[in-house]
């Protein structure tokens, strides 16, 4: 799924009135639509007694959670019909535009925009005063885009500790209480039988390259296989050849010739941060342009840089190792195949049977001081160390992949 929108940013504010979310939790839309678009048949919410006692105690709540699916922040709506409390949460401008229903029911059930190409100081301003006022609990995905790799964390973004220290800060002066940030793991779960599903959806991925009577291999070995095939397609259209060497040196090889270029045509310094951050930088200088473009061949051009650029996105985000090292499990198949689907196909087989469990940990107080110049935020080490102490642990929910 692209995160580029053609057409300007206009701001979503978050709908602060009580009558449309309850009545969404109460006709229990979200439910529907989750199982019927995203195949979530159960739920569980884990250790929701912290979030109560923070609230009980007048403090200002950020939840923050890992961001594993396009799901997450419907399924947040979950522990919110528990505590029965409303939140608000930010939400990437590209998910106001998928479709009718996405856009309406994040936006009446609380979400607001964030403009990830450029600075969206209305976005940070309402985040900052909901915080302020504790109006409701805010949700912030402090990785700012999915990854299908579940039981990995990516890179966090330091704007989480801007946002929560202001607030902090503003409530300590007008003597209004704390500001906590609690983490929060979010982990799915497949409730089927893996086999026969992976061997559908791997026979489809291969007849798209032309593949036939494909002879009968163990299933890892086969993922990997396909795995090779399309990584050298992208190869070939961009190198010239197939490259050689292991599957993960090949895709920094890519990432690297799709990003450099670009960064040497536009005058971008590179940056010595992870590929990522990189890729924000350049979708943030070429959108505009493409925005602004006045002929038909310059916005073909610049889409094509921005297609590089996601290309880039998206070989940066799978995991190394992800089914070699312990603990291999049906569910990290599942998650690898449907990542081979969205990235190739376009489209994901959505009717896998998953369950999700919403698990909280204790708060994180945030400092009114700045952070020490030259190093780490150490609130920001302090969240990355929890939320990759809950994926560990909640690793452990899905089963024992045995060929």
């Amino acid at each position: 799924m692209t995160v580029i929108v053609e057409k300007p940013y206009q701001f979503v504010p978050p709908h602060r009135g009580d009558g449309w979310p309850t009545w969404i939790q109460r006709l229990r839309l979200v439910d529907r639509y989750l199982h019927r678009k995203e195949g979530i048949v159960d739920y569980e919410v884990r250790n929701l007694g912290v979030i109560r006692n923070s609230l009980a105690n007048g403090d200002a709540v950020l939840l923050a959670p890992n961001h594993c699916r396009y799901a997450d922040p419907l399924v947040l709506g979950w522990p919110a019909r528990q505590l029965k409390r409303h939140v608000f949460a930010v939400a990437s401008w590209h998910l106001f535009n998928k479709n009718w229903f996405e856009s309406f029911a994040i936006q009446k059930m609380g979400g607001f925009s964030l403009f990830r190409e450029g600075t969206d100081r209305q976005s940070l301003q309402t985040a900052i005063d909901i915080l302020y006022r504790a109006e409701r609990p805010l949700i912030l995905f402090p990785e700012g885009t999915t990854n299908r790799s579940n039981d990995y964390l990516q890179p966090l973004l330091d704007g989480v500790s801007f946002l929560a220290r202001t607030a902090a800060k503003r409530r300590a002066k007008d003597q209004l209480g704390r500001v906590v940030i609690h983490p929060v793991g979010i982990k799915y779960v497949f409730q089927g039988e893996i086999i026969p599903w992976a061997d559908q959806a791997l026979e489809r991925l291969e007849r798209q390259i032309k593949w036939r009577f494909v002879p009968k291999t163990p299933l890892l070995p086969r993922i990997r296989r396909l795995a090779d095939a399309l990584l050298t397609l992208q190869e070939i259209h961009y190198l010239g050849t197939p490259q050689s060497g292991p599957l993960y040196q090949r895709r920094v090889k890519l990432t690297e010739a799709l990003l450099e270029p670009l960064e040497q045509h536009h005058g971008v310094t590179k940056p010595k941060d992870a590929a990522a951050h990189r890729v924000r930088e350049l979708r943030s200088l070429l959108l505009p342009k493409l925005l602004a473009a006045d002929s038909s061949g310059l916005k073909e051009s610049l889409r094509a840089e921005l297609h590089r650029v996601e290309l880039a996105r998206k070989l940066d985000s799978y995991s190394e190792g992800y089914l070699r090292e312990a603990p291999v499990t049906d569910t990290r198949i599942l998650e690898t195949i449907q990542r081979m689907q969205e990235d190739f196909l376009g489209s994901v087989d959505s009717s896998t049977p998953l369950k999700v469990i919403i698990q909280f940990d204790d708060p994180i107080v945030v400092p009114t001081d700045r952070p020490p110049r030259g190093q780490r935020d150490p609130l920001m080490e302090q969240l990355e160390q929890r939320l990759k102490a809950l994926l560990s642990l909640l690793q452990h929910e899905a089963r024992l992949f045995h060929e």
